[in-house]
């Protein structure tokens, strides 16, 4: 089984993606349940 080179763009993806996940705010659950409530109440957008 050969592995099949990497195009640039594929390579570019799998970089941004390991630095979103990298640097990817974390919430504590009360700030989680807050967010939700002001999307549901519409006063944020909660779309990414």
């Amino acid at each position: 089984m050969t592995k099949k080179p990497q195009t640039s763009k594929e390579a570019a993806e799998k970089v941004v993606k390991n630095i979103r996940r990298k640097t990817r705010q974390t919430y504590s659950a009360e700030e989680k349940i807050r967010i939700v409530l002001a999307g549901l109440r519409g006063e944020e957008s909660i779309s990414v």
